[in-house]
Order: C-alpha cells, then sequence, then structure tokens
C-alpha cells in the first residue's frame, strides 16, 4: 500500500555512535570512501530522493567532524544532538519532526554507514508499505548456528529468517510512541520494528538488494566501494 495521498515524507538517520569496531581515529561515518566521506554518500542518495521533505541528522555533542561537511549544511537537512543509544538518538529525532509533522506524516529510518542504499528499494519500501509500516531485508541464506561459548548448541532452521535492513518507514506519530514505551521498560531495542514489534505491530517486510551493506568492521570498506563501483557502473549513483 503506498502512503497515503496526503502524506509527508521525511528521513532520519541517527548518527551519534563512535563506530569503535573499525578501530578508526575518528567516527566511521567520516572515514574515507571513494573519495568523499561515507556521510556524504548516504545523504547524498537520501537527498536525491525527491519525496523526502527533510532529513534529521542525530549525532553526538563530541561530534567535530559534522559541522565541517559542506552537505551538513543543506536546506534539506536539520541537525539535532542524539542519545546515548541509537533508539534514543531516534527517539529525539522523532521529538525533533513532530515539531512540525502532523499525526498522517511517515518516516524513513536510515544508518549512516549504509551509504550503498538504491533509491529503486526505498521507492519499492514505500509501494509495498503495510499500513502500520515496513522495512527492507534480505532472506538469510547462510546456515545459522545456535553458540554457547563458542560451541555449537543447535542449527537454527533459516526458512522464516532475514536480515533487517534499512531505511525502515513508519508513521512517525506510532514509532515515537513505540520506542518511548519500550525505553521506558529498559528494554533493548535495536532497530525501530523491535519497537514496533513490543507495541503488537507486525511491521511488513520488504526485499532489499544485498548491496545494503552497514559498514560496521573495517573489511566493510573496500566491500562499500566495490558496491558503489558497480552501481555506478549501472547508472545508478
Amino acid at each position: 500500500m503506498p502512503l497515503p495521498v496526503d502524506a509527508r515524507l521525511y528521513a532520519l538517520v541517527p548518527a551519534a555512535g563512535s563506530g569503535e569496531r573499525m578501530a578508526a581515529s575518528l567516527p566511521k561515518q567520516y572515514l574515507t570512501l571513494r573519495g568523499r566521506t561515507v556521510a556524504e554518500h548516504t545523504l547524498s542518495r537520501l537527498l536525491s530522493f525527491a519525496p523526502i521533505e527533510q532529513i534529521v541528522v542525530a549525532t553526538s555533542t563530541s561530534d567535530l567532524w559534522w559541522p565541517q561537511l559542506g552537505i551538513a549544511h543543506s536546506k534539506r537537512i536539520r541537525s539535532i544532538l542524539g542519545g546515548e543509544t541509537r533508539a534514543h538518538s531516534v527517539l529525539n529525532g522523532l521529538m525533533a519532526l513532530k515539531e512540525s509533522a502532523s499525526e498522517r506524516d511517515w518516516v524513513l529510518v536510515h544508518d549512516m554507514a549504509r551509504p550503498c542504499v538504491r533509491l529503486s528499494d526505498i521507492e519499492m519500501l514505500i509501494r509495498e508499505c503495510a499500513n502500520e509500516g515496513a522495512i527492507l531485508a534480505t532472506p538469510i541464506s547462510d546456515t545459522v548456528k545456535r553458540a554457547d561459548k563458542g560451541s555449537i548448541l543447535a542449527t537454527v532452521p533459516r526458512q522464516q529468517l532475514w536480515r533487517a535492513l534499512t531505511p525502515q518507514l513508519f508513521p512517525i506519530y506510532p514509532l515515537f510512541d513505540a520506542l518511548q514505551s519500550a525505553l521506558a521498560t529498559g528494554a533493548e531495542i535495536t532497530d525501530e520494528a523491535s519497537a514496533m514489534e513490543r507495541a503488537g505491530v507486525q511491521p511488513r517486510l520488504v526485499a532489499g538488494h544485498v548491496d545494503n551493506i552497514k559498514i560496521t568492521v573495517p573489511a566493510d570498506l573496500p566491500l562499500a566501494a566495490f558496491y558503489l563501483d558497480r552501481q555506478s557502473q549501472e547508472g545508478l549513483s
């Protein structure tokens, strides 16, 4: 189901994390990827998606790099302070959006460390979205093991397992309420869908491309460069 005709679409990018697993001297969103920072690649993709009214970026209070990026001063980008966790940063962003957004408006929440997202996947996400929301995801093709202290306990059936990606698309007000409620109980919220699930919602899974990787460890950076090069050859960037 496409979004309602009178709904406005916003984007929210939590970017207050330190990216410790990259073992770099600066946050991973400011590492260089094909001549630009990861953040510039990601935000350029989102800015090129015309239906997005505004992009809210939630950064850390100690972030000295964000204000130096030209893209940070784009007219369609609003900077706010994030929180101690991703969920808190998203909640802060939603609170900022509620200053101007109505109850009919929706938000795409996207990881800053996913610079390879395809606009065609975002379009598909919006087109196939259910009434209460949807996320991009890919079916798990690997054999999955449950382990304890490095030893296998069991092989997990993978037929119903998916790997969650971003963007994740939800109505702004219900997502705010779900996150606020979950955090108030001390629940561990790893993505927006998990907060909505706790609220009794069953978000739709929309199959995305496997090249929508999240840069997390050093080996991911050259892989992202490879995917961006291939997308460029396909005329996608």
